[in-house]
C-alpha cells in the first residue's frame, strides 16, 4: 500500500512539473535537491520493505513456536471416553486389591462423570473409610480408558 502512495506521489510531481508554461531551468542546486528527494524516498520505501518481510518471518516464526507447544485437544468423541490418570488409585474390596477410579475425583476432573455406567460402582475402603469407586476393568470394558496427556 506504501508503495503505491509513494508512487502516486511520484507520477502526480512528474505529470504536474510536465504542465508549466515556464521552460525548464536547472541548476546544480535544483539538481541536488530533486537527487536527494528521491534518494530519500528510495529509503523510506526499503524500510517499509524490509519491515513488511520481518513481520512476515516473525508471524511464521511465532505460529510455529506456538503450535509445538500447544497440543490439539481430542475430538469429543474420544475425550469422553478418556477418564483422568490422576484419578486412577489401587484400593481394598471385597475381592482384595483392585484397581479403581474415585468417584469424587471423577466428579472433580472428568465432565461426563453423571453418565459413567452404574452397573460399574464398588465400594472401597480407603484411609477415609468405606467410599463408592468405578472399577477400572469395568470401565475398560465399557470402552474407556486412561487418558494419556
Amino acid at each position: 500500500m506504501h508503495r503505491k502512495f509513494i508512487a502516486l506521489i511520484i507520477t502526480a510531481t512528474i505529470a504536474i512539473t510536465g504542465f508549466s508554461a515556464a521552460p525548464a531551468r536547472a541548476d546544480a542546486d535544483d539538481l541536488a535537491k530533486a537527487l536527494a528527494g528521491i534518494a530519500a524516498l528510495a529509503i523510506i520505501g526499503k524500510a517499509i520493505h524490509d519491515r513488511r518481510d520481518r513481520d512476515e518471518v516473525s508471524k511464521r516464526q511465532h505460529v510455529h513456536r506456538d503450535h509445538k507447544l500447544k497440543p490439539r485437544p481430542l475430538p469429543k468423541r474420544a475425550a469422553r471416553n478418556a477418564l483422568p490418570a490422576q484419578c486412577l488409585r489401587q484400593a481394598e474390596s471385597d475381592r482384595g486389591q483392585i484397581r479403581v477410579f474415585g468417584a469424587r475425583c471423577l466428579e472433580r476432573n472428568y465432565r461426563f462423570a453423571n453418565q459413567l455406567p452404574r452397573g460399574c460402582t464398588e465400594r472401597v475402603w480407603t484411609q477415609r473409610g468405606w467410599r463408592w469407586a468405578y472399577g477400572a476393568r469395568c470401565l475398560r470394558r465399557q470402552g474407556f480408558e486412561v487418558a494419556r496427556y
